[in-house]
């Protein structure tokens, strides 16, 4: 089980950062309007996305290079467009996934509901673990947190349940209106993480074969699947608590 646990990391952090906007907000969203309406939606995304996903692991520990560099070995237009799209991207991501963690932690501490305040300092400490820590407790802090957001999530559902006064309806939903559409784009979008994290987890991949020699492209793989696992698990879970408590 030791040596099982010690396998795990990349996998488990693309859950970790998958697990945000997606599914605390568009997730329970999508729960309180259609019901279960969306779960279609849901396991139809993350099929459509997994093997673009699971090729940047699978990439890193086939050549020893990321994904970053793949794309430069393309020819450098081919990396300058993902430049430009990340740089499109990546401040209205950061934004949303930083302002939905300060509301949560504005809630959870109470010490100021100022978002500014809580998105400062969330940032520092985030730049500081990683700054000082590197991949290494990266690594292992990142598998405490899903573990521990996962038992919080079940025990909410199972609680939340008993309280439901809507009947279990698990009929599927296609909107049909505008606003319900483009919420489905954003929905499936979102869900579970923009397809860019693939780069993130090469990199992921390569630094934790550095620090683990023994980390092969089967653990890899095995290690993604996982972490994709629980990113299904826990938009499910979330969905419920839309339908039961919103």
């Amino acid at each position: 089980m030791k040596t099982f646990l010690r396998q795990l990391g990349p996998g488990i952090l693309f859950a970790g950062a998958a697990i945000g906007v997606s599914h605390l907000v568009q997730s329970t969203r999508g729960g309180a309007e259609f019901g279960f309406g969306l779960l279609w939606a849901l396991f139809l995304v993350h099929l459509f996305k997994y093997p673009f996903f699971q090729f940047g692991p699978r990439y890193a520990m086939a050549t020893g290079d990321s994904l970053l560099e793949g794309y430069r070995k393309l020819r450098k237009p081919v990396l300058f467009t993902y430049f430009v799209l990340n740089l499109a991207t990546m401040f209205t991501i950061q934004t949303a996934v930083t302002i939905v963690t300060a509301g949560l932690a504005a809630s959870l501490f109470g010490i100021t509901t100022h978002p500014i305040s809580w998105s400062i300092l969330l940032l520092i400490v985030s730049g500081g673990i990683l700054i000082i820590g590197k991949y290494q407790f990266l690594d292992k802090f990142m598998k405490y947190i899903v573990v521990a957001l996962s038992i919080c999530t079940i025990a909410a559902v199972i609680i939340a349940a008993p309280n439901s006064v809507e009947t279990l309806e698990l009929s599927q939903i296609i909107p049909a209106d505008a606003a319900g559409i483009a919420f489905l784009i954003a929905f499936m979008g979102w869900m579970p993480a923009p397809l860019d994290i693939s780069v993130w987890h090469s990199i992921w991949a390569l630094e934790k074969q550095k620090v683990q020699k023994s980390y092969t492209i089967k653990h890899s793989i095995s290690d993604f699947n996982i972490g994709y696992v629980c990113t299904i698990i826990t938009g499910i879970l979330f969905i419920s608590l839309g339908a039961n408590v919103v």
